[in-house]
């Protein structure tokens, strides 16, 4: 047992041995990175061992400017040095260096000094002084100039002093007590002021560093009369010990000169020396009639123990005259320094599942005061779950037990540091530990899904809408990213048509959209949070495709697979209306974009000769042919869509006139065959709907009346009445207007209904019927234009008048319809053409479509039509069946069949009935006044 004492005492005598024998030295302003020593060589350490034994430097002084290599064990420089900076004036820098090695814990102690570069050159603190010396001055008089500064040291520090050729003064340099050097003026020739009144004298101040370095200051001497006495002091060196807490304004000493000249030249003042910093003069008050010096400023012993403080005393004469002494004060140490907590780690927020004894936070505790002031002990608050483990002057916070963040989130830690001194002072640091979450909640996007709608032919990149969720995780649990779901669509992956922002959840287009290709594209977004493990949530993004008017009408009939299409035989004796051909037509674009019209262009051979049917692109002939006419007529026919803008293709016809015999080219469709076969049925349906003609023609002469009280204003040939009446438990009611037609002998015959919701966006359908015989009964339930088209206040109607003509009868085709002037396109029907007006909304209502059957069964059982309708209306021209023909629209736009009715409709040409004739032609004349204005 005692060989084991005897080489433990060894060890630890080697150790403080060698902790004392270790020093460096390294030269300011070196390079970081550049090496000290070797620390692991110099201590006896092995390099392979350093990592494991963790070597690392003890204090902040240290970790401030130095850092060990592991890899080397080489100390080296962290930061730049400048020894002014660290040491000042003081003739040695050395910095202590403490390291610690673990396994088994020792400490070392090493001294780095710090040699000084000559990087400063002198200065004077005043570049340009002005020295006035009495013409009496005796030879060898001395007159004190200032002391160059040089913040170096040792040889670097000034040198030696130089003063320019004169021939009155020279230069002598003194060497104070504390080393530095005190230049003199020495008057080596009487003065003569009325010979040089004044000298300039360039002083220069030389270091002792190589390459020497100087400075200099320019001297004006100023040669002046009389005072010829400075003031003296008792003594030249006062000396004064105070604490360091003694309070601003204390008396220090009084300062006594004296002057034996009289007048001014005896009255002394007090001032401070030329060698006395700024920051001594901030510490120390001197009153300069009284002499008396004062504290006014805090002393603080660490910051420096002693003052050496110059003092002078000048006279009022005229040179003054001044007198120098020296204050040195001692400033004696008290426990005025409370403790330092310097936190060097800090583990914040700590996670909820850290085990206990888990290191969260390393911190240092140092106190600037000496001796027992400066021994710290250090507690921490007992209600907290973390405890203290200490190493000299080292510290570190370790968690005592399992940490639950759903209990408590924060802790607030104080660390309580207290000092040795009397009475101690004490530092409180209080820390404000977070404890984080784990990732336990998904991401929630904001809405079960969402909808795009995204016009086609779109240029990619276009923004489709934003998606967003949330996630109440902290930190990076809720930093979302955006993704599409992987998968196919139309054979092609989902990214390749949208592609979504991962920060804001912006989903772009990545291509262009065919609404004839793909109408809805369903796209599943992904987002996950950043969490680990991650955790995710999905949403469908639906993305409709809006059509554009993309796409040319085709014309289907009539096909050709050549240039030359087959001409179109026309008999001379054909009537007007005669039936040449019918140009049939498709649009791929859908909704309005798809819904065609005809006309036939001027560059025709005749266009005056035939006439093309607006809405169903039928041909026929506009007047009776005759021998003059051209026999090979070319006829061009434009198809337009209903676009924005338009898009149109056209077709020639080539008709051929020739002397043929006639043939009667309508044949009506049967689909009243088994009429016949059940009279009676057809009879009580006559019956029945003559019955409600009769209630409806009384209900519109009550409205008509009220209509006209309160417009004042009444129509040759129609009447228009608003549905007043509200029904409150029909909503359709509410945003209808109703409009009727009657017959010149009273009874319904045309009937629109105007729907008005309240997006001031109205929807329009007027019921019709078409020119057939007994056996093609059809009532046409057609959309009229918004309301912007169709106002209130309109009288004008189509003018013409249908006559009911025997059942076996077959109708001729009609050839006097058109619209009149109001009804036309355009900026108050100014459009030139026969036939024009809007095309109808797409939408329908059902309450609607009831309203309009019992008009048309009112007008089937009445035996009277129109071939016109309101404002608005389409005009009707069939010849083989429905005229109002459109490509992908709802059914209801199909033929509604009347059953009971053998009513043929026929036009007002007058041609066919004498008995209307001149109905028809009253109303064909009123028609063409219209159209004049």
């Amino acid at each position: 047992a005692w060989k084991w004492q005897v080489l433990s005492l060894f060890s630890l005598c080697g150790w403080g041995w060698v902790s004392g024998q270790i020093r460096y030295s390294v030269v300011e302003e070196s390079e970081v990175g550049t090496v000290v020593g070797n620390v692991a060589r110099d201590l006896g350490l092995k390099v392979e061992e350093l990592p494991g034994r963790r070597l690392r430097l003890g204090s902040d002084e240290s970790l401030r400017h130095f850092a060990v290599r592991l890899d080397s064990g080489a100390l080296v420089v962290s930061q730049q040095l400048d020894r002014e900076r660290l040491c000042g004036a003081a003739a040695s820098c050395v910095l202590s260096v403490q390291v610690v090695a673990e396994n088994p814990l020792q400490l070392f102690r090493l001294e780095v000094e710090i040699l000084d570069l000559n990087d400063n050159s002198p200065s004077f603190p005043t570049a340009h002084r002005t020295l006035r010396v009495a013409e009496s001055a005796t030879v060898a008089a001395r007159f004190p100039l200032e002391s160059a500064q040089d913040p170096d040291v040792g040889t670097n520090a000034v040198g030696s002093y130089r003063l320019s050729p004169n021939s009155h003064f020279s230069l002598d340099v003194k060497q104070l007590q504390d080393g530095k050097l005190f230049p003199e003026l020495v008057l080596e020739r009487a003065l003569d002021r009325e010979e040089q009144p004044e000298l300039q004298l360039v002083l220069t101040a030389v270091d002792g560093g190589s390459p020497a370095r100087s400075g200099t200051a320019q001297i004006t001497v100023v040669v002046l009369d009389v005072n010829d006495n400075a003031p003296t002091f008792d003594r030249a060196t006062y000396k004064v010990q105070i604490p360091e807490n003694t309070p601003v304004g204390t008396l220090l000493l009084r300062l006594n000169a004296s002057d034996p000249d009289e007048g001014s030249n005896g009255e002394t003042q007090y001032a401070f020396g030329v060698h006395t910093s700024d920051s001594v003069q901030r510490l120390f008050a001197l009153d300069p009639h009284s002499g008396e010096v004062r504290v006014s400023g805090a002393l603080d012993f660490e910051e420096s123990p002693f003052y050496e403080i110059y003092m002078r005393a000048h006279d009022g004469g005229v040179p003054e005259m001044e007198g120098r002494c020296v204050l040195q004060v001692e400033v004696e140490d008290v426990n005025d320094n409370p403790p330092e907590v310097l936190l060097t780690s800090l583990l914040n927020p700590v996670p909820e599942d850290t085990p206990p004894e888990t290191v969260v936070g390393l911190f240092n505790v140092r106190d600037r005061d000496s001796g027992a002031n400066g021994d710290v002990s250090l507690e921490i608050s007992p209600d907290v779950p973390f405890v203290v483990r200490s190493l000299q002057n080292h510290f570190s916070l370790v968690t005592r037990e399992s940490l639950d963040r759903e209990s408590t989130s924060q802790y607030v830690v104080e660390l309580i540091a207290q000092d040795g001194g009397s009475p101690a002072l004490t530092t409180t640091l209080t820390l404000l530990l977070n404890i984080s979450d784990v990732n336990d909640n998904p991401p929630r996007f904001l809405q079960p899904s969402y909808d795009a709608f995204l016009p086609e032919n779109n240029p990619p990149g276009s923004l489709l809408c934003t998606v967003s969720a949330s996630d109440p995780d902290d930190g990076d649990n809720s930093r979302l990213v955006y993704s599409i779901e992987s998968g196919q669509v139309q054979g092609a992956p989902t990214s390749s048509f949208v592609h979504i922002n991962p920060d804001n959840g912006n989903l772009y287009a990545q291509r262009t959209f065919d609404f004839e290709l793909m109408q809805v594209l369903p796209v599943s977004v992904v987002v996950w949070d950043s969490g680990s493990p991650p955790l995710h949530a999905n949403v469908t993004v639906y993305i409709f495709v809006l059509d554009q008017n993309d796409h040319s009408p085709t014309i289907l009939h009539p096909a050709s697979d050549s240039d030359v299409l087959a001409p179109q035989r026309v008999p001379l004796s054909a009537p007007p209306g005669y039936l040449v051909t019918k140009v049939t037509a498709v649009d791929a674009d859908s909704g309005h974009n798809a819904w065609l019209s005809y006309q036939l262009l001027s560059q025709s051979t005749d266009p005056s000769l035939f006439h093309v049917s607006l809405y169903t692109g039928e041909v026929r002939t506009a007047r009776a042919l005759q021998d003059t006419d051209v026999a090979a007529q070319q006829l061009i026919v434009q198809v337009t869509d209903n676009g924005d803008p338009p898009l149109s293709t056209s077709v020639t016809i080539t008709v051929a006139l020739e002397e043929m015999a006639l043939e009667e080219t309508y044949k009506p469709r049967d689909f009243l065959a088994g009429a016949k076969e059940n009279p009676d049925l057809t009879f009580y349906l006559i019956i029945a709907l003559a019955a409600v003609s009769t209630v409806a023609l009384a209900t519109v002469t009550l409205l008509a009346a009220r209509c006209l009280r309160r417009r004042g204003r009444a129509a040759a040939s129609s009447w228009c009445c608003c549905w007043l009446s509200e029904s409150p438990s029909r909503d359709f009611f509410k945003h209808s207007s109703p409009k009727l037609q009657l017959s010149s002998d009273g009874t319904l015959k045309y009937m629109e209904v105007t729907l008005r919701p309240t997006d001031s966006q109205s929807q329009c359908y007027s019921t019709c019927f078409s020119p057939g015989s007994d056996r093609s009964d059809f009532t046409f339930l057609r959309p009229c234009p918004p309301s912007a088209t169709l106002p209130r206040e309109t009288g004008a109607f189509l003018s013409a008048t249908g006559t009911l003509r025997d059942p076996g009868q077959q109708a001729q085709p009609n050839t006097d319809w058109r619209f009149s002037q109001t009804q036309r396109p355009g900026t108050s029907g100014s459009q030139n053409g026969e036939e024009g007006g809007a095309w109808p909304n797409n939408q329908f209502d059902t309450e609607m479509l009831q309203a309009m059957i019992l008009a048309s069964a009112n007008e089937a059982a009445d035996g009277n039509s129109t071939l016109g309708g309101g404002t608005g209306t389409m005009g009707l021209s069939a010849r083989y069946g429905p005229q109002f023909t459109l490509q992908h629209v709802p059914d209801y736009r199909q033929n509604v069949y009347i059953p009971g009715s053998t009513a043929t409709l026929t036009n007002a040409a007058g041609k066919r009935d004498a008995k209307n004739a001149g109905a028809s032609g009253g109303n064909k004349k009123k028609s063409g006044k219209k159209e004049k204005k």
